[in-house]
């Protein structure tokens, strides 16, 4: 039986409804477009064995991408607070699933995703300065600095950083927006623009669907994001109403700059190229604006990383700190530090955890192709237990008010999941994703362990 618990509010914990309907539809747009779009699409390519397909992976992405914005829509309105995911999980099955999916947050999906970050924002920094970093420990050692200090500013306040964030959003749909536009500028021969015709036909031998499955993989890493809103109801006005628009919204957007990128990727480099490419945005611009195109999208796509960056460690915390407030994790994570007026020790623990993470990938090589996995394993589980929540809340809170009502219900909802068991198969079969998949489910089941041993029973307050 759930446990529902208390209703828990913006109000409930002190924060403010102060953004409004375009503030709100700015995070989502800001959450979801952070450094995957600037270097996931190397790897689809890759496991997808032609453009061709890659651009059908990321197709079938937006699609997945879309049914689960409508499907968090409704719950968005169900559930207009801070932390709502994690009550949308206790309310629906019980309190471990919600423990589970705060925990692996905290130590997998966002610490995995702020360490792919770091690496990202420091590759590109070199490359914008004009010294690019190549060597795994020199880059390892920048990107642990970049996570340090950003984890220091935001214990120290997040007054700067609410702001970093809304300014990189505009560079980041601004140097998507330029990419586009040159490749439709650039005058490329028609065969260039997917793969030849011997490159398209797959090397491997797999059947289309096993390599969409595997290519789905990586390029979901780039859509995840649009359940920040669900995280920060707490602090949006007329949340019943704008969580859904914010969700819906925009995730449209960025499906729609997605693909258009994709396609400007492969006009300006190539199927090759964009295999080929350590630095992939950098390397585009460059094609069609040689001089400066390099350095100028290397300082813009590092710019766009730090700011994600910064919100990660801005917005993640905000999900411990709720389940730490509402007894199922230490207290000690549910201290608000009186003179910074910040989830101190929330915000210390993503920060390490992402250390953690950052420096064991490292010692085993493919740094970024690793974390990204893990990242998109955890949240395949999930995101697919969310959407199945949908229908359990339809089932076990039917007179509760819902401002928003999913279309095609329950199809869309369930279409939604099927595509998330779809990547996570594509994680679980493809051979080079498996060791990962196996820690992700060691992990989860180590979390399972934890949470009898210490937070099973009555909510302890």
């Amino acid at each position: 039986m759930a446990t529902e618990g208390k209703e828990r509010s913006g109000a409930d914990q002190g924060l403010k409804r102060i953004l409004g309907p375009v503030d709100a539809t700015c995070i989502v747009i800001g959450a979801i477009i952070g450094v995957g779009i600037f270097f996931t699409p190397t790897q689809v390519a890759q496991l997808a064995e032609s453009g061709g397909m890659a651009l059908t992976a990321w197709a079938i992405g937006g699609a997945i991408a879309l049914m689960g914005a409508l499907t968090f829509a409704e719950l968005g309105g169900l559930y207009p607070r801070t932390g709502g995911q994690y009550d949308i999980l206790r309310d629906a099955y019980s309190p471990l699933p919600a423990f589970l999916f705060v925990f692996c947050n905290a130590t997998a999906i966002q610490a995995g995703a702020i360490a792919v970050i770091a690496i990202i924002c420091a590759k590109h920094l070199g490359v914008a300065i004009g010294n690019e970093i190549t060597g795994t420990f020199a880059l390892t050692l920048s990107a642990a600095g970049l996570i340090v200090g950003l984890t220091a500013a935001n214990a120290l306040g997040v007054r700067w950083g609410s702001r970093i964030q809304n300014l990189t959003v505009y560079f980041k749909v601004l140097t998507l927006i330029v990419v586009t536009i040159l490749a439709i500028m650039f005058d490329a021969p028609v065969t260039e623009v997917v793969a030849s015709e011997s490159t398209e036909q797959s090397d491997s031998g797999r059947a289309p669907i096993v390599l969409i499955f595997a290519a789905l993989v990586p390029a979901f890493f780039a859509f995840g994001g649009w359940q920040s809103a669900l995280w920060m109801a707490g602090e949006i006005r007329q949340p019943k109403r704008n969580v859904p628009l914010a969700i819906v919204g925009g995730v449209l957007v960025v499906v729609t700059i997605y693909l258009l990128v994709n396609w400007a990727y492969l006009r300006l480099l190539g199927y090759d190229g964009v295999v080929g490419s350590q630095t992939l945005a950098a390397d585009a611009v460059a094609k069609a604006w040689p001089n400066i195109g390099r350095r100028v999208a290397g300082a813009a796509v590092a710019v766009s990383a730090f700011g994600v960056l910064n919100a990660q460690l801005l917005g993640g915390p905000r999900l411990i700190y709720s389940m730490a407030n509402d007894g199922r994790f230490f207290r000690l994570f549910a201290r608000i530090n009186t003179r910074f007026r910040t989830p101190l020790t929330a915000i210390v623990l993503l920060g390490f955890m992402a250390l953690v993470l950052l420096f064991a990938a490292a010692a085993g090589g493919n740094i970024v192709e690793k974390l990204t996995t893990g990242v998109v394993f955890f949240d395949s589980v999930f995101f697919a237990l969310t959407g199945l929540a949908l229908i359990v809340l339809r089932k076990r809170r039917p007179r509760a008010e819902r401002p928003v009502r999913v279309p095609g219900y329950p199809v869309v909802p369930l279409l939604f999941v099927l595509g998330e068991l779809c990547i996570f198969a594509g994680a679980l079969f493809y051979s080079e994703h498996r060791i990962t998949v196996l820690i992700g489910i060691g992990w989860i089941l180590g979390a399972t362990l934890l949470y009898f041993l210490c937070f099973y029973g009555p909510r302890r307050q």
